[in-house]
């Protein structure tokens, strides 16, 4: 299949994904959609009986989100920073990808990397998200039915590939790296994101970062955990700055993670301000538990880009409204819409497929 063909099919499938994700948000039915767009419709609206941390909206926004990485222009502009995808006609190589679970299709960009570089997909599902994968994939092989020979999922033991791609915890980072060392890889560890504050951020910008902190309940790589702040800045602000996000409290499991360390707090005398929904605490630590945001602060801009640089292998995103000097950042509201050529832990996974 020509380069053309396979950017075709996966323009169509992101136009597929906003309508269904539209739909969702706007509590519609699935009236007059194809067989794959309803049945990832209907998966969506049963995610959230097998894995709460899915909520509909929170799949409705990643829909959304990965239909603009998917729009045309984008996809053609990706594309041509390559030039050896023009000669990538038929199939190459089985890659194989270990998915993380912790927000839906979390692992669809390494899904449209292989297949747009003319490698067969080879998924190992995990148990926290089993079926929207599945079901994603299948709007694509509705698009063009040539991809159904390139796509495999499973939920057991992996064989039978020629590279691989796996996304976990530092922990298991190890664990992959004992078991698939031996063929060519790439591992991924925890990373978290931060935000700069530099105290003359306007009401909008402040709130657009909030989508940045509670969108996926903070359980992302993408989500910022940490904010640095000028050395004169009240951070009390902050605990009332995301009340339009307090709704995310209604989900048990964000709740009692918020009960549990805010009793943890109390009992062991740890300052912090409650807003009644988060926990905001000052602590030099990039990641931080869910319901709890961590703030640190700094004296200068190059204190701030030497701190930066410090941790720089543990951070995927830096959100600021300013640019910082040696440092990629982007703009407030924004973490959670990440474009093509946003590779995770800065590794260029198209790259690596080429050079199989």
């Amino acid at each position: 299949m020509k380069l053309e063909q396979r950017l075709k099919a996966f323009i169509e499938t992101g136009k597929s994904f906003r309508t269904v994700g539209e739909l969702l948000l706007n509590q519609m039915e699935p009236i007059g959609l194809s067989k794959a767009e309803e049945n990832l419709y209907n998966e969506a609206v049963q995610a959230p009986n097998f894995n709460p941390w899915f909520t509909t909206e929170n799949i409705a926004r990643a829909l959304v989100a990965l239909s603009a990485m998917l729009h045309e222009d984008k996809l053609i502009k990706w594309a041509n920073t390559y030039p050896q995808l023009q000669n990538a006609l038929d199939y190459k190589k089985k890659i194989a990808v270990v998915m993380a679970g912790n927000i839906p299709l979390v692992g669809f960009h390494d899904f449209v990397c292989i297949l747009i570089s003319g490698n067969a997909f080879y998924g190992k599902l995990s148990s926290q998200d089993k079926k929207l994968p599945i079901a994603a994939a299948n709007i694509l092989m509705e698009k063009e039915p040539y991809f159904a020979d390139l796509i495999e999922f499973s939920d057991g033991f992996l064989k039978g590939f020629d590279a691989i791609i796996a996304t976990g915890s530092n922990n298991s980072a190890r664990y992959f790296d004992y078991y698939f060392g031996k063929y060519p890889n790439i591992i991924r560890k925890n990373r978290t994101s931060v935000a700069v504050l530099w105290g003359t951020e306007e009401q909008s910008t402040l709130h657009s970062l909030g989508a940045d902190i509670f969108s996926h309940f903070g359980l992302g790589c993408r989500n910022v955990s940490n904010i640095f702040i000028p050395e004169n800045y009240n951070a009390s602000n902050l605990q009332n700055m995301w009340d339009s996000w307090q709704g995310i409290a209604h989900n048990h499991k964000y709740y009692n993670n918020y009960e549990y360390f805010k009793a943890v707090f109390m009992i062991n005398k740890v300052e912090h301000f409650d807003s009644g929904f988060f926990l905001l605490r000052k602590s030099a630590e990039l990641s931080s538990p869910v319901s709890v945001l961590n703030f640190q602060a700094y004296n200068s801009s190059e204190e701030l880009v030497y701190l930066l640089k410090q941790q720089q292998q543990n951070i995927q995103c830096v959100v600021s409204e300013r640019e910082l000097q040696g440092i990629n950042t982007i703009l407030p509201g924004q973490s959670q819409s990440p474009e093509l050529w946003d590779y995770a832990d800065g590794i260029d996974t198209m790259q690596f497929l080429l050079s199989l």
